[in-house]
């Protein structure tokens, strides 16, 4: 009866937490709240923005968000005004509020990821070792070190240990704070939330309202166990080795999870068969099919090579921004050799969907969203918030491209995930998801 009692079903909200310090990515300063990050196309007040009249670097939604802002802000105004025309960077100024904050008592502020057990600052792993010896890391914190010498200006500054420690912290415990479309607009620590590790596999996942984080589980779990919950560091459409240098060198630890110490999935590097009806990955090391003995082309495995390496310095390359040009030559050279769930062409295929939507390319776009369904499927998983706005984006286009019964289909399947993952009262769910699937059912009604 207990067990019963404590049962956690997914789609349970186990958590949510407002940020320690945050701050808006500098590229959306001038389209978001400073303090809530909300988009200044939907929150218009009397037909203006709020500017801070001082620093004029910084806008909000509205006077309530200017004064929440202010007892930070109010300290770090002076001091951008004093550093324009140039941007502070948003890793500078988020090391600046957390000094600011601490030097006026932040140190004490607690936050509950349960009724008795809770976390400050201090408690949050800096990795000082570590930082130490990483020369790209220490190189950057002596960057911000001198920035934040010239923007803070007269303020009380901790000592050399304490700023490494301050700035591991940041390094190692912080969120990338995303919009609906699960794209990071900015950074944030939270005190709670810190406690969960990491997993390949999670059985949780992590979303905003805002600048609120909300954690939900994916998984039916026996009970709130937070030594047990997982959730993903980082983007796991990747390889196990990418996986597992991105761990290492952003947080310090070698994965161990079920999915790192498994073998990769056979498609994962794997070459398409020849063979135009059979879909069983072939190795480019061996001479033939496994499965339908469909010899492979002569010299296939110095083409294989040459594609995959050709696809890995254009993805490299469009690492912060797609292209669609681009994206189409790799695609187009890995036609016949790679196979559809080799990784690096699901990664160009996310990189043409990507790149499509924002040219408004819709037909190239549903194309490439369809194509990417089963690589969501097998390497983010059925129950996880990018593989539920996949499906969302796509029925989206769909309905714009006059597809009413394909949208509908693709929108019920959003819904199944959204809602377990996101909950219904998101804004997400509640203001796109659901509007969009009302009227999907209403013109496939129609239609009929």
């Amino acid at each position: 009866m207990s067990k019963s009692r404590n049962l956690i079903k997914k789609g349970t909200k186990i958590l949510t937490a407002k940020p320690f310090a945050h701050i808006l990515s500098s590229k959306f300063s001038t389209n978001r709240c400073d303090y809530c990050f909300k988009s200044f196309s939907f929150v218009y007040f009397s037909g203006k923005l709020f500017k801070c009249s001082a620093c004029q670097s910084v806008y909000y939604c509205n006077k309530s968000c200017q004064r929440n802002s202010w007892p930070i802000h109010k300290v770090e105004c002076a001091n951008m005004k004093r550093f324009l025309p140039k941007v502070v960077p948003d890793a500078a100024r988020l090391m600046a509020r957390i000094i600011i904050k601490l030097n006026h008592g932040g140190g004490e502020e607690v936050g509950y990821y349960s009724e008795t057990g809770y976390r400050k600052f201090k408690d949050l792993m800096s990795h000082y070792a570590d930082i130490k010896k990483d020369e790209k890391r220490l190189e950057h914190f002596m960057y911000i070190c001198g920035i934040l010498m010239e923007i803070l200006g007269d303020i009380s500054m901790p000592n050399y240990p304490e700023l490494i420690g301050i700035y591991g912290r940041i390094c190692v415990n912080s969120f990338n704070i995303v919009d609906l479309d699960m794209n990071s607009i900015g950074v944030g620590i939270y005190l709670g939330p810190s406690i969960i590790d990491h997993s390949c596999v999670p059985n949780a996942v992590a979303t905003f309202e805002g600048t609120t984080i909300i954690i939900r589980a994916v998984e039916d779990l026996p009970c709130l166990d937070w030594s047990k919950i997982r959730i993903s560091y980082i983007d796991i459409l990747k390889t196990t080795k990418d996986r597992r240098t991105e761990l290492q060198s952003s947080y310090y630890f070698w994965c161990n999870c079920k999915r790192c110490e498994q073998p990769e999935p056979a498609a994962i590097a794997a070459a398409k068969c020849p063979n135009e009806s059979c879909m069983d990955p072939c190795s480019p090391e061996t001479d033939a099919c496994r499965k339908c003995n469909t010899e492979l082309p002569q010299n296939f495995k110095e083409t294989f090579a040459e594609v995959a390496e050709f696809t890995g310095h254009h993805l490299q390359n469009m690492k912060h921004m797609a292209y669609l040009d681009v994206s189409k030559a790799c695609l187009k050279k890995q036609e016949g050799v790679l196979h559809p769930l080799n990784m690096q062409h699901i990664q160009t295929l996310q990189s043409a969907f990507d790149s499509a939507v924002s040219l408004q390319h819709w037909e190239e776009a549903e194309s490439y969203g369809k194509r990417l369904i089963n690589g969501y499927l097998i390497y983010y998983g059925e129950i996880e918030p990018l593989t539920g706005i996949l499906y969302l984006l796509i029925g989206k286009i769909q309905l714009y491209l006059e597809k009413p019964k394909q949208a509908l289909e693709m929108l019920k399947k959003a819904n199944s995930i959204l809602t377990i993952t996101h909950g219904e009262k998101h804004s997400l769910v509640r203001e796109n998801l659901k509007p969009l699937l009302c009227q999907a059912t209403m013109e496939e009604v129609y239609d009929s």
